[in-house]
Protein backbone atom coordinates (compact mmCIF):
# COMPACT_ATOMS: atom_id res chain seq x y z
CA UNK A 1 0.00 0.00 0.00
CA UNK A 2 1.55 3.29 -1.07
CA UNK A 3 1.82 6.20 1.34
CA UNK A 4 -0.59 8.14 -0.88
CA UNK A 5 -3.33 5.66 0.06
CA UNK A 6 -2.92 6.05 3.82
CA UNK A 7 -5.72 7.58 5.89
CA UNK A 8 -3.95 10.27 7.90
CA UNK A 9 -5.35 10.76 11.40
CA UNK A 10 -4.06 12.64 14.44
CA UNK A 11 -5.76 11.62 17.67
CA UNK A 12 -8.87 9.44 17.85
CA UNK A 13 -11.78 10.47 15.64
CA UNK A 14 -15.32 10.74 17.04
CA UNK A 15 -17.20 8.98 14.28
CA UNK A 16 -20.88 8.28 13.58
CA UNK A 17 -22.22 4.90 12.49
CA UNK A 18 -25.80 3.64 12.41
CA UNK A 19 -27.57 0.55 13.69
CA UNK A 20 -27.49 -1.38 10.42
CA UNK A 21 -23.77 -0.72 10.05
CA UNK A 22 -23.18 -2.26 13.48
CA UNK A 23 -25.32 -5.29 12.66
CA UNK A 24 -23.37 -5.94 9.48
CA UNK A 25 -19.97 -4.91 10.78
CA UNK A 26 -20.14 -7.24 13.81
CA UNK A 27 -22.17 -9.97 12.05
CA UNK A 28 -24.90 -9.71 14.68
CA UNK A 29 -28.12 -11.72 14.79
CA UNK A 30 -31.30 -10.50 16.56
CA UNK A 31 -30.67 -12.87 19.47
CA UNK A 32 -27.25 -11.30 20.09
CA UNK A 33 -28.92 -8.09 21.31
CA UNK A 34 -31.51 -9.79 23.50
CA UNK A 35 -31.35 -11.22 27.00
CA UNK A 36 -28.98 -8.68 28.48
CA UNK A 37 -27.12 -5.41 28.12
CA UNK A 38 -24.78 -4.51 25.28
CA UNK A 39 -21.84 -2.11 25.62
CA UNK A 40 -20.65 0.06 22.73
CA UNK A 41 -17.06 0.99 23.63
CA UNK A 42 -15.52 4.13 22.08
CA UNK A 43 -19.00 4.80 20.70
CA UNK A 44 -18.36 8.39 19.63
CA UNK A 45 -21.31 10.01 17.88
CA UNK A 46 -22.83 6.75 16.67
CA UNK A 47 -26.58 6.19 16.89
CA UNK A 48 -26.37 2.48 17.71
CA UNK A 49 -27.56 2.97 21.30
CA UNK A 50 -30.34 5.35 20.22
CA UNK A 51 -31.66 3.05 17.50
CA UNK A 52 -31.38 -0.05 19.68
CA UNK A 53 -33.48 1.68 22.35
CA UNK A 54 -36.29 2.21 19.83
CA UNK A 55 -36.16 -1.54 19.17
CA UNK A 56 -36.52 -2.36 22.86
CA UNK A 57 -32.85 -3.28 23.28
CA UNK A 58 -30.53 -1.94 25.96
CA UNK A 59 -27.20 -0.57 24.72
CA UNK A 60 -24.87 1.55 26.86
CA UNK A 61 -22.50 3.78 24.90
CA UNK A 62 -19.13 4.49 26.54
CA UNK A 63 -16.67 7.14 25.35
CA UNK A 64 -14.23 9.55 27.05
CA UNK A 65 -15.82 12.52 25.25
CA UNK A 66 -19.03 12.03 27.22
CA UNK A 67 -17.40 13.79 30.17
CA UNK A 68 -18.02 17.01 28.24
CA UNK A 69 -21.29 18.78 27.50
CA UNK A 70 -23.45 17.03 24.91
CA UNK A 71 -23.35 19.93 22.46
CA UNK A 72 -19.56 19.56 22.30
CA UNK A 73 -19.86 15.88 21.35
CA UNK A 74 -22.27 16.75 18.58
CA UNK A 75 -20.14 19.59 17.25
CA UNK A 76 -17.00 17.45 17.21
CA UNK A 77 -18.82 14.66 15.43
CA UNK A 78 -20.25 17.07 12.87
CA UNK A 79 -16.81 18.44 12.09
CA UNK A 80 -15.39 14.92 11.85
CA UNK A 81 -18.00 13.94 9.26
CA UNK A 82 -16.78 16.69 6.94
CA UNK A 83 -13.09 16.03 7.64
CA UNK A 84 -13.34 12.28 7.15
CA UNK A 85 -15.41 12.64 3.98
CA UNK A 86 -12.70 14.80 2.42
CA UNK A 87 -10.04 12.26 3.40
CA UNK A 88 -12.05 9.36 2.00
CA UNK A 89 -12.68 11.22 -1.24
CA UNK A 90 -8.94 11.62 -1.78
CA UNK A 91 -8.36 7.84 -1.63
CA UNK A 92 -11.84 6.60 -2.56
CA UNK A 93 -10.65 3.99 -5.05
CA UNK A 94 -9.07 1.77 -2.38
CA UNK A 95 -12.35 1.17 -0.51
CA UNK A 96 -15.17 -1.30 -1.17
CA UNK A 97 -18.34 0.75 -1.76
CA UNK A 98 -20.66 -2.27 -2.05
CA UNK A 99 -22.64 -1.31 1.05
CA UNK A 100 -22.56 2.49 0.87
CA UNK A 101 -22.85 2.86 -2.89
CA UNK A 102 -20.82 6.06 -3.13
CA UNK A 103 -19.23 8.71 -0.97
CA UNK A 104 -22.31 10.94 -1.03
CA UNK A 105 -24.46 8.20 0.49
CA UNK A 106 -21.70 7.45 2.98
CA UNK A 107 -21.78 11.11 4.06
CA UNK A 108 -25.59 11.13 4.32
CA UNK A 109 -25.47 8.02 6.50
CA UNK A 110 -23.02 9.67 8.89
CA UNK A 111 -25.20 12.78 9.12
CA UNK A 112 -28.32 10.69 9.76
CA UNK A 113 -26.56 8.74 12.50
CA UNK A 114 -25.39 11.95 14.18
CA UNK A 115 -28.89 13.44 14.08
CA UNK A 116 -30.31 10.38 15.86
CA UNK A 117 -27.47 10.44 18.37
CA UNK A 118 -27.95 14.16 19.06
CA UNK A 119 -31.68 13.73 19.66
CA UNK A 120 -31.15 10.81 22.02
CA UNK A 121 -28.40 12.17 24.27
CA UNK A 122 -30.46 15.19 25.40
CA UNK A 123 -33.42 13.09 26.57
CA UNK A 124 -33.52 13.10 30.39
CA UNK A 125 -34.49 9.42 30.48
CA UNK A 126 -31.49 8.46 28.34
CA UNK A 127 -28.61 10.06 30.26
CA UNK A 128 -27.64 6.78 31.89
CA UNK A 129 -27.08 5.21 28.50
CA UNK A 130 -24.08 7.47 27.75
CA UNK A 131 -21.17 6.90 30.12
CA UNK A 132 -17.85 8.73 30.20
CA UNK A 133 -15.04 6.19 30.21
CA UNK A 134 -11.77 5.40 28.46
CA UNK A 135 -9.87 2.19 27.91
CA UNK A 136 -8.02 0.52 29.47
CA UNK A 137 -9.98 1.33 32.67
CA UNK A 138 -13.74 1.63 32.39
CA UNK A 139 -16.10 2.77 35.18
CA UNK A 140 -18.18 -0.38 34.89
CA UNK A 141 -18.69 -3.29 37.28
CA UNK A 142 -17.41 -6.79 36.53
CA UNK A 143 -19.51 -8.98 34.27
CA UNK A 144 -22.20 -6.42 33.47
CA UNK A 145 -22.62 -6.84 29.72
CA UNK A 146 -23.75 -9.86 27.73
CA UNK A 147 -22.24 -8.37 24.58
CA UNK A 148 -19.32 -5.92 24.35
CA UNK A 149 -18.60 -4.21 21.02
CA UNK A 150 -15.67 -2.02 20.07
CA UNK A 151 -15.80 -0.41 16.62
CA UNK A 152 -12.99 1.37 14.76
CA UNK A 153 -10.76 2.04 17.72
CA UNK A 154 -8.28 -0.49 19.11
CA UNK A 155 -6.39 -1.97 16.19
CA UNK A 156 -7.22 0.87 13.84
CA UNK A 157 -4.93 3.01 16.00
CA UNK A 158 -2.21 0.39 16.38
CA UNK A 159 0.51 2.93 15.56
CA UNK A 160 -0.67 5.29 18.30
CA UNK A 161 -1.12 2.73 21.08
CA UNK A 162 1.42 0.09 22.04
CA UNK A 163 1.10 -3.58 22.87
CA UNK A 164 0.54 -3.02 26.61
CA UNK A 165 -2.41 -0.75 25.91
CA UNK A 166 -3.98 -3.28 23.59
CA UNK A 167 -3.44 -6.13 26.04
CA UNK A 168 -4.84 -4.16 28.98
CA UNK A 169 -7.77 -2.93 26.89
CA UNK A 170 -8.75 -6.43 25.79
CA UNK A 171 -8.53 -7.75 29.34
CA UNK A 172 -10.72 -4.85 30.48
CA UNK A 173 -13.34 -5.65 27.85
CA UNK A 174 -13.24 -9.25 29.04
CA UNK A 175 -13.69 -8.09 32.65
CA UNK A 176 -16.93 -6.22 31.96
CA UNK A 177 -18.30 -9.09 29.87
CA UNK A 178 -20.77 -11.40 31.59
CA UNK A 179 -19.83 -15.10 31.87
CA UNK A 180 -21.31 -16.73 28.81
CA UNK A 181 -21.06 -13.44 26.91
CA UNK A 182 -18.94 -12.19 24.03
CA UNK A 183 -16.61 -9.36 23.07
CA UNK A 184 -16.44 -8.42 19.37
CA UNK A 185 -13.87 -6.03 17.92
CA UNK A 186 -13.63 -4.67 14.38
CA UNK A 187 -11.49 -3.93 12.39
CA UNK A 188 -8.20 -5.73 13.01
CA UNK A 189 -6.06 -3.55 10.75
CA UNK A 190 -4.57 -0.10 11.18
CA UNK A 191 -5.16 3.14 9.30
CA UNK A 192 -2.17 2.04 7.22
CA UNK A 193 -4.25 -1.05 6.35
CA UNK A 194 -1.77 -3.35 8.12
CA UNK A 195 -2.90 -6.40 10.16
CA UNK A 196 -2.05 -6.16 13.87
CA UNK A 197 1.44 -7.64 14.16
CA UNK A 198 1.14 -9.12 17.66
CA UNK A 199 -2.30 -10.67 17.47
CA UNK A 200 -0.96 -14.12 18.39
CA UNK A 201 0.58 -12.70 21.57
CA UNK A 202 -2.72 -11.08 22.52
CA UNK A 203 -4.61 -14.31 21.93
CA UNK A 204 -2.16 -16.16 24.16
CA UNK A 205 -2.71 -13.66 26.98
CA UNK A 206 -6.48 -13.81 26.59
CA UNK A 207 -6.44 -17.60 26.77
CA UNK A 208 -4.27 -17.39 29.90
CA UNK A 209 -6.99 -15.16 31.40
CA UNK A 210 -9.56 -17.87 30.75
CA UNK A 211 -11.08 -16.54 27.54
CA UNK A 212 -11.92 -18.42 24.38
CA UNK A 213 -10.89 -16.64 21.18
CA UNK A 214 -11.69 -16.79 17.50
CA UNK A 215 -12.69 -14.62 14.57
CA UNK A 216 -15.92 -13.67 12.84
CA UNK A 217 -16.51 -12.59 9.26
CA UNK A 218 -17.73 -9.01 8.94
CA UNK A 219 -20.63 -8.35 6.56
CA UNK A 220 -19.61 -4.74 5.97
CA UNK A 221 -16.77 -4.69 3.44
CA UNK A 222 -15.20 -1.25 3.20
CA UNK A 223 -11.67 -1.02 4.62
CA UNK A 224 -9.07 -2.76 2.43
CA UNK A 225 -8.56 -6.34 3.57
CA UNK A 226 -10.65 -5.99 6.74
CA UNK A 227 -12.94 -8.98 6.42
CA UNK A 228 -12.48 -10.34 9.94
CA UNK A 229 -13.17 -9.23 13.49
CA UNK A 230 -11.93 -10.60 16.80
CA UNK A 231 -14.34 -12.71 18.86
CA UNK A 232 -13.63 -13.22 22.57
CA UNK A 233 -15.91 -15.42 24.65
CA UNK A 234 -16.05 -15.51 28.44
CA UNK A 235 -16.98 -19.05 29.49
CA UNK A 236 -19.65 -19.69 32.13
Amino acid sequence: MSMSNIYEQTGVAMTCRGFDEYIRMFDLKPADLEGGETADIAAGGSSFAAEAFLRGQHVTAIDPRYAQAAELWVEESSQEIETSTAKLAAIADIFDWTYYGNIERHHLGRADSLAKFAADVVRPDRKGSYVAGALPSLPVEDGRFRLVLCSHFLFLYARQFGYKFHRDALLELLRICKPGGQVRIYPLSSLHWEPYARMDDLLTELKAAGAETGFFTSRLPFIPGSTEGLLISRPL
